[in-house]
Parts: structure tokens; sequence; C-alpha cells
């Protein structure tokens, strides 16, 4: 690996950080940070009331003014079970998300149920459909639901294709555990992207296309499946991480998250994570998150809970991600039943306390985060046909091809300020491990870092 070459080799050369006037500086990617209140609607209807300083505040703008600029909102096939995340529901909640002043992220389940990591059921209408003919379906309703939307003026800025698909989408309880048949996993994703586009390419709005796998430690071997298979066109990486549920850490997190972004050109994001501010409860509905879901040094109160999510924050910001998504911070306890019983499973991990007061975790959203800056490696070009880097900022993902630009070969990317690094390149990736290594230190803006 190239660490273990940098170590036995004596060629490291030491490199002061070189910032070219210059040097084209790149856009920004956008950042997301947000929340999924796909349960504000039924917790209103139950009597839920949500208060801040003393007010009592509409959620979506609430939110909003406490710096979210993304809702993400669920949509199920047909939900017979329930009158809410249907596509009249996600109407009603997406002109409240655009009357705040937020963007929208919409995420199909495709299911009439709960779809996620251990389970995608097909909906009742396409279990006994072919492959093909479930492909059909998928695109149809897909695009036939952002047409609509997109004809009333609720055409979200993102799309979901797919909710936590580990397994196989459009699959059964009973194939859960089965491998993924990647050649009919392949052809339903791609529908679904096809649909997204075809829409976009008929609105004003293009929506961003997102694939989302709950839990690190599954995400680099499901997306380097997919891109095996043919599923290529997307633009965000979603991420859920739960402690619970992860066997990974949250700095282990961020070299998933590290890696992900240099290996695939698509920005990413934990779009689900939720913290506890308390172990109590305020119904006999059991916590999902409860003592088993705390991480050391930040405990269950309000200012853990808000500590959890500024760290969080920074961490995948510092890795090269977009943002984070808190899921459910509206799930309150009200008198209403669950499918789980009288209450809630959540209350205990929202952003309102027992009472329905917001709580300081709410501030996460403005809190003065450490941003990467640009960073450009450069070497002359001399007539070779291709070239590759490595270095430590890559976090082991091996040699990348650097892309030809006016002469001179380049590897663009984004840093924290302050970084160091080491990088060596050579016009063989297999040779790049023996080739001389430069260190430099990244600086507080804009730079290109030479590798003659």
């Amino acid at each position: 690996m190239f660490a273990q070459s940098l170590n036995a080799r004596s060629s490291l050369i030491a490199l002061s950080l070189a910032v070219l006037m210059a040097a084209p500086v790149q856009a920004a990617p956008e950042t997301y940070l947000g929340v999924d209140i796909s349960y504000a609607n039924e917790m209103e209807d139950c009597g839920a009331v949500y208060r801040a300083g003393g007010k009592t505040v509409e959620p979506y703008a609430f939110f909003k003014s406490a710096g979210a600029n993304v809702a993400r909102i669920r949509i199920w096939n047909d939900p017979d079970w329930t009158p809410y995340s249907n596509l009249k529901d996600v109407k009603r909640s997406i002109a409240k998300a655009r009357k705040a002043g937020m963007q929208v992220l919409l995420d199909f389940h495709y299911s009439d149920d709960w779809a996620d990591g251990d389970k995608q059921i097909a909906p009742k209408a396409w279990a006994k459909l072919s492959t093909p003919d479930q492909a059909k379906a998928l695109y149809a309703f897909t695009h036939d639901t952002l047409a609509e939307l997109d004809r009333e003026g609720l055409m979200p800025d993102l799309v979901q294709v797919g909710n936590e698909t580990n397994g196989e989408i459009v699959s059964s309880l009973a194939k859960a555990k089965e491998p993924i048949d990647w050649t009919r996993n392949a052809l339903l994703f791609n529908a679904g992207i096809k649909a997204v586009r075809d829409a976009g390419a008929a609105s004003k709005i293009k929506p961003r296309v997102m694939l989302h796998i709950a839990q690190p430690e599954n995400v680099e071997p499901w997306f380097a499946a997919a891109a095996k298979a043919g599923v290529t066109d997307f633009d965000l990486i979603g991420i859920s991480y739960y402690s619970k549920w992860s066997k990974r850490s949250m700095a282990q997190l961020g070299q998933t998250i590290n890696r992900l972004r240099h290996l695939y050109s698509a920005d990413v994001l934990v779009v689900e994570t939720a913290y506890p501010f308390t172990n109590a409860g305020a119904d006999a509905s059991p916590n999902l998150l409860g003592a088993d879901s705390l991480i050391a040094g930040y405990p269950a109160t309000p200012a853990g809970q808000k500590t959890y999510l500024t760290d969080l924050t920074q961490l995948v910001y510092a890795n090269g991600g977009v943002g984070v998504v808190y899921w459910e911070p509206a799930w309150l306890s009200t008198q209403c039943k669950t499918r789980w019983g009288v209450g809630s499973n959540w209350e205990n991990a929202a952003l309102f306390d027992f009472k329905g007061q917001a709580l300081e975790g709410v501030q996460w959203l403005t809190a003065p985060y450490v941003m990467p800056v640009d960073v450009t490696f450069r070497v002359a070009a001399h007539g070779e046909a291709a070239r590759f880097i490595d270095g430590d900022f890559l976090g082991g993902v091996g040699p990348r091809p650097m892309t030809l630009e006016n002469g001179a070969w380049t590897y663009r990317t984004r840093l924290m300020p302050g970084a160091s690094v080491t990088a060596a390149t050579a016009t063989d990736a297999a040779a790049v491990g023996d080739a001389p290594a430069k260190a430099a230190t990244v600086g507080k803006g804009a730079s290109v870092i030479p590798l003659e």
C-alpha cells in the first residue's frame, strides 16, 4: 500500500504549499442540513403542539428559521393502513416545505409499508409481476408521481430511488437475507433513475438522484457491486448512521465518507441519524433508541444530543461530505396509535422535549463549522498518455487517475485547512507506490500543490 511504501522509503521530500493566484477555484458543493419530518402532518392531526421561545410554531417554518435548508419526505406506494405518506399527504408536506423556503428530498420506498435495511417488500400491486414488468411499474410510478407534483409546482429538488436499499429492492421478506441478484436489481434501479431524469427533463427543476444505504459498513461493498452491474447515474450517496445498528465508530464513518467521495463522482451525506436527549419515555411505547444507542462522551441529555449532532456534522464536512439530515425530530408522543402502540417510539430522540418545547439540539443547524478548501495537485505533462496519484488524503482507495488540463496533470479535491498531506504520482497506477512522495500543508484558501 502507498502508506507502507512511504514509510519504507527515505525519498519523502518536504514541500511548502504553493498557492497560485491564477489557479481555478471550484464552486463549493451544495451543503444540506435538514430534517426528515414525514411524521409532522400526522402529529399535528393527533394534537401535537410544537413550541419555541414560548410561542407555538409550525414545524416546517420553525426548522427553516433554525437553519435547515432541506426537508426530507417519504412516500409509499399504496399505504392502505394509514392516510399518511401517500401522494396526497406528500403534496401537503411539500407545500409546507416550499412555503417555509426549504428544498425537498422525496424518498421513494417502493413499498406499501416501511422499506429499510432489513426488508424491501414489493408493493402488493407489483408483487406477482415479472421483473421486466416490475421495472416498467417502478418507472411509471416514479415518473407519474414526479410529473403530477411538477404540474402543481411541487417538484422535489432531490429524489431518493429507494430507502436504505441494502437488500434487493421490490422483493419479499423471505428473500431479504438472500444475496442480491444484481442483474435484476440494476434493472429496477436504472428504471427508477431514468424516471427521475425523464421527469426532470420536462421540468424547470432537475432533481438530483440519491441512492441510500443503511450503516457505513454496508455502503462501499454495495456501491462497488452496483457500479459493476451498471448502476452509475446518481448524484448523491446517502448513508444512515445509528450507532445502535452500526459496527463502525464515528471516526470510521468519516473514513468511509472520504473514500466514497474519491471513488465516485457523487456527493456524500448522512441522510439519517438521531440521538436521544433522555433515556426516559413519555408513554408506554418502548423507545427504539435507548441506552444501547449511546456513544462514549455523548450522554443522553439535551446537551449531549446537540454535541453529537455538531461533532458528527463537522466530521462529515471534514471528510468531504456535504451534510446531515435528522430523523425524525417531530415524532412526539400523542394519544394516537402507531403501528407499535399508543404514543411514539422516538419521543426521547426528537428535537422537542416531552412538552413540545424545542431543545438546544436544533442549534446544531447553525454551529460555526470549519469547511474544507479547494486543493489541486498538479504535475507538468511531458507527453505521457496517463498519470495517476496516490496519497494519504485518499484514505486507502488506491491510485486515482489525474486529468490533463492546460499542459498539466491535475487532481482536484477538498481538504481541511492546515491538513498535512503526502502524495506521489506515476504514469502507471502500479508504479505510484514506488514514486517519490512529497509533503505539503494545506493553506487557508484554494491552493495548488505542485508535485514536480
